[in-house]
């Protein structure tokens, strides 16, 4: 049974640290504007979802599993609450996911791959010709 949280709920913060730093971070269940949709198990959330409301009225998904609940379905029912609350109020729903696991959670609910996307980080050189600052010739 899904249940709902606030999205500032200490037991999402529970979650986030049982899954790691790094899926905690792809999730990014720390900056949904909706309420979390999550499954209990022994009183402990281990899988919750939401959304952050993004511009031109999108939702932008966030769902995570803890590692010992993966490969159940729980990521597919919460996601799919988080899906058909944002639908409700009238937001178009849109999941970013890289890793395959939440790739195939996202094709499991209707999500079609539209494109890809690339983060390249510039590395910041110091005296580097023509970069600001006062040069002596």
């Amino acid at each position: 049974m899904v249940g709902q949280l606030s999205a500032a709920h200490p037991d999402l913060r529970s979650l986030e640290q049982v899954a790691g730093h790094e899926d905690a971070g792809e999730a990014a269940l720390d900056g949904i504007t909706s309420p979390a949709f999550v499954v209990r198990e022994h009183g402990q959330v281990v899988a919750a979802a939401g959304y952050r409301a993004w511009p031109r009225r999108t939702a932008h998904l966030c769902v995570l599993t803890a590692p010992e609940a993966r490969g159940r379905g729980l990521a597919r029912v919460t996601g799919s609450a988080a899906v058909a609350h944002a639908l409700a109020v009238g937001l178009l729903p849109q999941w970013r996911a890289r890793p395959p696991a939440s790739r195939r959670v996202a094709a499991a609910l209707g999500f079609e791959e539209l494109g890809s996307q690339l983060g390249i980080e510039v590395a910041k050189r110091s005296g580097a010709a023509g970069l600001g600052g006062d040069q002596q010739r």
